[in-house]
């Protein structure tokens, strides 16, 4: 009996024992399996994951590409105006080279004029002087330093020469200041016949003379004998005499 019971308890045992084994067995199988869900989760999601990133950077990337063949292609458009701006400053500065040698004859020749006329002004009547002071006004003081077209130069020119020829084709009539002999400036009119003479008389007609342009100026010579005739001249001048012939001295040069 006793025998019996200590077989039947070792035999409880074992069971217990093979009970206990299957228990952890199936313990370890079921996280084993949970560990593999996990893990198949994971890799779902990673996938997943990565796919959206995929999509991202592919569509990053065709951007970037889009973008880089943009600046490419200006790039290539820079090259194309810096190429052509280089040709049309080229042929600019070939023009204005061009330009400048053909206007250096000009140059040459206001300059000339310009001199030749100038050296002539102190020889004109100072009434005449004062109408061209605006004129005078414009010539260069330094013909090689100047920013005047050669074209500007030569119209100021005309004009010069256009009022000087208006002048000497003309009769006309300034009053003026003029000294006597006795050194007392007087107030006179005086009668310009173009550019060559003139003839002076004061309102008391005890003052008179004569007026000829020299290379240093108008010389002014008095002769009272003529008063007479010159206030004559400016009486039918003024149409206040009808006109006739009146005698006066002259000087051919």
């Amino acid at each position: 009996m006793k025998k019996t019971l200590i077989t039947a308890i070792i035999c409880l045992a074992a069971g217990f024992a093979a009970t206990s084994a299957e228990s952890d067995k199936l313990s370890t199988t079921r996280s084993t399996l949970e560990k593999w869900v996990e893990t198949r989760q994971l890799v779902s999601k990673t996938r997943s994951d990565w796919q959206t990133d995929k999509e991202t950077i592919e569509q990053t990337i065709a951007l970037f590409e889009r973008e880089l063949k943009a600046v490419e292609e200006q790039f290539g458009k820079l090259s194309t105006n810096t190429t052509q701006v280089d040709k049309e400053r080229a042929q600019t500065e070939a023009a204005i080279k061009a330009a400048a040698e053909s206007l250096d004859p000009s140059q040459k020749f206001a300059a000339s004029f310009e001199a030749q006329l100038m050296k002539l002004v102190p020889q004109l009547p100072q009434p005449l002087q004062e109408i061209l002071k605006p004129l005078l006004a414009r010539v260069p003081a330094d013909p090689a330093n100047t920013k005047m077209k050669p074209t500007e130069r030569i119209q100021v020119m005309v004009g010069i020469l256009n009022e000087a020829d208006k002048f000497n084709n003309a009769v006309t009539l300034f009053s003026e200041k003029r000294k006597n002999p006795a050194g007392v400036e007087m107030a006179v009119e005086t009668v310009y016949v173009g550019l060559g003479c003139a003839y002076f008389v004061n309102e008391a007609g005890d003052f008179a003379g004569t007026g000829t342009p020299s290379a240093k100026g108008w010389e002014w010579t008095v002769k009272n004998e003529i008063a007479s005739s010159v206030r004559d001249v400016i009486r039918i001048y003024r149409n206040e005499k009808s006109a006739r012939f009146v005698t006066l001295p002259a000087a051919i040069r």
